[in-house]
C-alpha cells in the first residue's frame, strides 16, 4: 500500500515538475519575442524624450518675453503670438514658404514619377543610372547648397559661363528678389528629387503583374497603361513621398539659408530662416521660439490631411 502511495506521489511530482518545465518554456518563447520589441521601443522613448524636451523649452520661451540680451523670463501669455501674427513680415514668410512648397512637391513629384518609370527597366543604363541618381542624397544639404551656389554665381559662376554662349551669361540667380525662388526651388529639385525616384522605383518594383499582363492581353499599350494602370497604383507610394517632401520644405532652412540667407529683402525668408532672424540677429528668443511653434502646429496639421489622403487612397486600392 505503502508502495502505492508513494508512486502516486512521485506521478504528482513528476506532473508538477513537467508544468513547471512548460511554463519556463512558454516565459522564455515569450521573452524572446519580446526582446526585438524592446529594442525597437527603448530607442523610441529616448529619442521621443530628447525631442521632447527642447519642444517643451521652446514652448515655455515662445510664453515669455527671453531675449539674448535682456533674459527676462516672466509669462506674457501668448502676447508674443499676437505680435508675429501681426506683422507684414509675417505674413511674407507664409507666402514664401507655401509657394517654395508648392513648386518644389509638384516639380519633384512629377520628375521622380516619370524618372523611376525610365529606370524601371532591366537595361545597362537603367542599372547604371538607379546608381548614380542616388548621388546628391549622399551629399549633405548644405554642402550641395554651397556648391551650386558657386557654380551658379552670376559674375563667375561655370552656369553663367555655359549660358552665355546662347546670350543668358548675366542671369542673377539667387542675386536678384525675382529669380531667387526660382534659383532655391531649383537646388532644392536637384538634391531631393533622387529621393522620390527611388521610393517610387520602390514602389512600381513591387507592383502585381497580373494587372499588366491582363493589360497586354487586352491590347493596351505604352502610356494607357502607365495612366490608366501604373498611375492610380503607384498613388499611395507617391503620397508617401509627398508627406516626407512636404514636411520637409515647410521646415526647410539649410538650403535657403546657404544659397540666399533669406534674400535678397525677405524674397526667400520662410518660417525656419525668420525664426533664425528673430532669434540670433535681433536676440528675440522668445519671439524665435513662437515662429518654430507655429511652424510646427501647421506641419501637424498639414501632415495630418496628408495621412488622412494616404490611408483613403490605399484603402480605394485594396477595394
Amino acid at each position: 500500500m505503502q508502495d502505492v502511495i508513494n508512486t502516486e506521489n512521485s506521478k504528482k511530482q513528476d506532473k508538477k515538475n513537467n508544468s513547471k518545465k512548460e511554463i519556463n518554456n512558454i516565459q522564455d518563447i515569450s521573452n524572446k519575442m519580446t526582446r526585438p520589441y524592446t529594442l525597437i521601443i527603448l530607442p523610441s522613448i529616448i529619442v521621443t524624450i530628447l525631442f521632447l524636451v527642447p519642444f517643451i523649452w521652446g514652448l515655455y520661451l515662445s510664453l515669455t518675453g527671453y531675449k539674448l540680451n535682456n533674459p527676462s523670463q516672466l509669462i506674457n501669455w501668448g502676447l508674443n503670438y499676437w505680435k508675429i501674427i501681426k506683422t507684414v513680415r509675417f505674413w511674407k514668410s507664409v507666402v514664401v514658404t507655401f509657394e517654395y512648397t508648392f513648386f518644389v512637391v509638384i516639380i519633384e513629384t512629377t520628375l521622380g514619377f516619370f524618372i523611376a518609370n525610365l529606370l524601371n527597366t532591366e537595361t545597362i543604363m537603367a542599372k547604371i543610372m538607379r546608381r548614380i541618381i542616388s548621388l546628391p542624397l549622399m551629399i549633405a544639404p548644405i554642402i550641395g547648397t554651397i556648391l551650386l551656389k558657386l557654380m551658379l554665381n552670376n559674375q563667375f559662376g561655370i552656369i553663367n559661363y555655359f549660358l552665355s554662349f546662347v546670350g543668358l551669361g548675366d542671369f542673377p540667380w539667387g542675386a536678384s528678389p525675382n529669380t531667387s525662388l526660382f534659383t532655391v526651388v531649383l537646388v532644392d529639385v536637384w538634391i531631393f528629387t533622387p529621393f522620390i525616384v527611388l521610393i517610387i522605383l520602390a514602389g512600381l518594383k513591387g507592383l502585381p503583374k497580373d494587372p499588366y499582363e491582363a493589360a497586354s492581353v487586352d491590347g493596351a499599350r505604352g502610356k494607357h497603361i502607365l495612366w490608366n494602370l501604373t498611375l492610380p497604383m503607384i498613388i499611395p507610394t507617391a503620397l508617401i513621398a509627398i508627406i516626407f517632401r512636404t514636411i520637409d520644405s515647410i521646415k526647410v532652412f539649410d538650403i535657403i539659408f546657404g544659397m540666399t540667407g533669406g534674400g535678397p529683402g525677405d524674397s526667400t525668408t520662410t518660417f525656419s530662416v525668420l525664426g533664425y532672424v528673430f532669434t540670433f540677429s535681433a536676440l528675440d528668443v522668445a519671439k524665435g521660439s513662437t515662429i518654430m511653434v507655429i511652424t510646427w502646429i501647421i506641419v501637424l496639421l498639414i501632415g495630418k490631411k496628408l495621412v488622412q489622403y494616404w490611408e483613403s487612397a490605399r484603402s480605394k486600392l485594396r477595394a
